[in-house]
């Protein structure tokens, strides 16, 4: 049974192979994950059509187009006995005649055999590792590395002499592929830069009254509902309802029309294994604290385990990205197209202000909107970054609405 390439998504023609999480030869149970793809926007984890052995077609690091098949499933027929993995090492065999020259020359595949040329070795001396004692690439660059580690011509034991002088520290330098998923999010950035007229706005909140809601509340809110009470819950409630106030933020360009959508689908960007996602809350304006913080923890912990798919990273509205976690003091987010807001937000940081006419140490943090001038004004980024304030500042307002 073939393992075919899966779409992950409209547009997409070509992925990675990320890497086969069962190895070839290997039994596996039906809808059993072995393999993992890469796109250009996500990870995609494909499960085992049946059981059988696995058998693989694409190794690891190749290039895929949709459709293509990857692998198969040897499956057993009916009435025949299910296939059964490799058996265990028998003893070793008895030595085989030389394999010749000619014969070895014809077992290798042209990448090898060109390198054999290139390095001046006799294929008669090089030890195939591929399908019926096949010559590989990797056969002769190790037996190139092995023959160049070889001394010239047997010597004496030299005579003891003093200890040289320690080599220079090496000056490596390692390459590897850039990802598909990090090249995509490169362009969109440049894009962003380009067709943008991106402009940011600053503000910071004293975060003492959420430091004490949540020191009271936090062990019955993980009782009651079965998540935990963090910050972004309240920083998530603030933009629903300040989107809501301030309904051009949450609004985006299409052509010459300015669409402004009557719900909010929030954007969390969430920092993945391979590479910075934003999975969305769909009609977050409907949740309270607790739906937020449920959905907040189900869609990061998919994108940390790389098993978001595109359609929980698609039609955001507006977008919520939190260097803090990171330890980042202030920043300047950049926007999510077609987005024309993001929100980003800090560390929380004990600081000396003013409150009352007293210098005072309150926890606070610097808050930054991002926004398409095209589209926002300055009063609109201004007073939308304000009313968030003004809401984590006192988060009674948001039980209260007002």
């Amino acid at each position: 049974m073939d393992i075919l390439i899966p779409s992950p998504g409209e547009s997409i023609t070509e992925v990675v192979v990320a890497a086969w999480l069962k190895p070839d030869g290997a039994a596996v149970e039906a809808d059993e994950e072995i393999l993992e793809l890469e796109s250009e926007k996500a990870t995609l984890v494909v499960a085992a059509p049946a059981p059988g052995i696995l058998r693989v077609e694409l190794p690891a690091g190749s290039t895929a187009r949709v459709g293509q098949v990857a692998g198969r499933i040897e499956t057993a027929a009916a009435g025949d006995p299910a296939p059964a993995v490799a058996p265990a090492p028998k003893a070793a065999p008895a030595p085989q005649p030389a394999i010749p020259a000619s014969a070895v020359v014809s077992g290798t595949s042209p990448a090898a055999r060109k390198l054999l040329d290139e390095r001046g070795l006799d294929p008669a001396q090089v030890t195939g590792s591929g399908k019926a004692g096949r010559i590989t690439k990797a056969d002769v660059l190790a037996a190139s590395h092995a023959e160049s580690a070889e001394p010239a011509q047997p010597v004496a034991a030299p005579a003891p002499v003093a200890a040289a002088p320690a080599a220079p520290s090496a000056r490596s330098e390692t390459r590897s592929p850039v990802s598909p998923l990090r090249q995509k999010l490169a362009q969109r950035l440049v894009a962003v830069r380009t067709q943008t007229a991106m402009l940011t706005t600053f503000n910071e909140a004293d975060l003492s009254a959420v430091k004490a809601l949540r020191a009271s509340w936090r062990e019955r809110f993980r009782e009651l509902h079965s998540v935990d009470l963090g910050f972004m819950s309240f920083f998530a409630a603030a933009a629903v309802r300040a989107l809501q106030e301030f309904p051009t933020v949450n609004s985006r360009l299409e052509g010459e029309e300015l669409v402004e959508p009557g719900y909010v689908d929030l954007g969390i960007a969430v920092s993945a294994p391979k590479g910075l996602v934003v999975p969305v809350i769909r009609d977050a304006q409907g949740l309270g604290l607790d739906g937020l913080e449920a959905e907040i923890a189900r869609l990061a912990g998919r994108a940390r385990e790389n098993r978001i798919t595109i359609k929980e990273m698609t039609g955001g509205t507006f977008t919520i990205s939190n260097g803090g976690v990171f330890g980042s003091l202030l920043s300047t987010p950049i926007l999510n197209p077609p987005q024309c807001a993001i929100l980003g937000l800090h560390a929380i940081q004990d600081r000396p202000v003013a409150v009352n006419g007293q210098v005072v140490i309150r926890p606070m943090m610097y808050l930054a909107l991002s926004y398409d001038h095209r589209l926002i004004d300055g009063r609109e980024s201004v007073g939308f970054l304000k009313r968030i304030k003004e809401l984590v500042e006192e988060p009674v307002r948001l039980l209260l609405k007002v």
